[in-house]
């Protein structure tokens, strides 16, 4: 069993083939018509701007790239997709925000860097003590203000700064 479609509006291809009883060879719709027009005005254009003189080959080679070009922009355009959203669709492409690829700032050098004539060495073990001890009474010694808000904080949410 065949289903066909409800939609007989769409089913229709608006074609041009051409004068009465001197049909064309091909079938093509409207809009293509006018993509071709405007996409061959569009590649003489370039040719006459590379330099490339008017003669039969140029013109030729013009057509055959027209042709090209028209097919491959017909081809994504139809009665539920078209040529207006098709280009709107293209300029929003063009002009969307990118992310950012480049790095920031100028060329490294070893200009900052220090250099030591001789080798760290790792600190004896009571002297390592020594410093940790220190780190530990420095944390302690902090105003009560500060260490009463470390202990107010609600996790997940900051308390404001302080003026």
């Amino acid at each position: 069993m065949r289903v066909r479609t409800d939609d007989e509006v769409y089913r229709v291809d608006a074609v041009w083939l051409g004068p009465p009883k001197a049909t064309f060879p091909w079938r093509a719709r409207y809009v293509a018509w006018g993509v071709g027009i405007a996409v061959f005005l569009l590649v003489m254009t370039v040719e006459r701007q590379m330099g490339i003189g008017f003669g039969f080959f140029s013109t030729a080679w013009a057509f055959v790239a027209t042709l090209i070009l028209t097919r491959f922009i017909c081809a994504r355009i139809s009665h539920e997709r078209p040529l207006s959203a098709v280009l709107t669709m293209w300029g929003r492409e063009l002009t969307a925000p990118r992310e950012v690829t480049s790095g920031r700032g100028g060329a490294s050098s070893a200009a900052r860097l220090r250099v030591t004539a001789e080798r760290p060495r790792r600190q004896p073990k009571q002297q390592r003590k020594k410093g940790a001890k220190r780190a530990a009474s420095a944390t302690r010694a902090q105003t009560p203000r500060q260490s009463d808000r470390r202990k107010k904080e609600v996790r997940g949410v900051r308390t404001p700064a302080r003026p």
